[in-house]
């Protein structure tokens, strides 16, 4: 079996209506001119990434206007959206989410974003995540065809524990949507989604949106789709397209086998522990 994901490196904008509006029509290049069956969005992909901006964004879950308009996507063109993230009300709490649709238009699954970034680069960068969002409790995975699938959220995939617990639950690709910034993001993006993707014998895919130089958090974009080997097989600019691959499922046991780390952990020196 063969996935063709599409990274869709989407161009947010202050409308919240003209970005929904560009999205759905960027999933439909996707799947009916790239033949993509699995889309997906960026972190952040419906608002600007400043925290007045997100909180004024919230919806709940399923029932706010991006989920209408991705469910409504998913079915009118028959694919799996892996919905980037959006900002979710619930219960008087906000959460950093990645909602997943299916190709009927059904609700899937949801990821709330386990690791906030908390991060203070002097003259650089300050993000405060947790001042605004509370942390996610849960692994998330759903399937495409028989392929186990994980999701994190962006500051998830700088914890090598979090990808080797989906690797243990069985999952052979990774999608993790992702605001990074410029500084940050020209020295561990892509070594990151390859150390993940080398690390545990998996596919990795990381969306961004695309650079807006005028942002409160200019996004490094470069979205990247990293293969079990550590090879890149796709990798975006800054600028807004979709990054099409092609994740040839036969590649996993093939690097397992030739090089068996996986089986070759000493457990009787040290292990991870999953808690479901």
């Amino acid at each position: 079996m063969v996935i063709r994901i599409a990274l869709i490196q989407l161009r947010v904008f202050e409308s919240k209506e003209k970005t929904l509006h560009n999205a759905v029509d960027l999933i439909r290049i996707a799947k009916k001119e790239k033949e993509a069956n699995v889309v997906v969005l960026p972190e952040s992909f419906n608002c600007p990434y400043s925290r007045k901006k997100l909180e004024m964004s919230a919806e709940e879950i399923p029932f706010g206007e991006t989920c209408q308009a991705l469910s409504k996507a998913a079915r009118d063109f028959g694919v799996h959206i892996v919905g980037g993230s959006i900002v979710e009300s619930c219960c008087g709490q906000m959460y950093s989410t990645c909602t997943v649709w299916g190709p009927e238009g059904e609700l899937v699954v949801k990821h709330r974003k386990v690791h906030l970034c908390d991060a203070n680069i002097p003259g650089k960068l300050t993000v405060e995540e947790s001042k605004l969002f509370s942390p996610g409790q849960s692994y998330t995975t759903f399937y495409v065809g028989e392929t186990k699938i994980g999701l994190g959220i962006c500051w998830d995939v700088r914890f090598p524990e979090f990808t080797a617990a989906y690797r243990q639950l069985g999952c052979d690709l990774l999608i993790c949507p992702a605001v990074c910034d410029v500084y940050t993001g020209e020295m561990h993006y892509e070594l990151l989604a390859k150390a993940r993707a080398l690390d545990n014998q998996m596919f990795v895919a990381l969306c961004s949106p695309a650079r807006d130089p005028h942002a409160e958090l200019v996004a490094y974009g470069h979205s990247i789709v990293v293969d079990p080997w550590g090879k890149v097989l796709q990798k975006g600019t800054e600028f807004q397209e979709i990054i099409t691959a092609d994740l040839i499922l036969k590649t996993l046991p093939e690097a397992r086998e030739q090089i068996p780390v996986l089986k070759q952990k000493r457990s009787d020196m040290y292990e991870l522990v999953v808690k479901k």
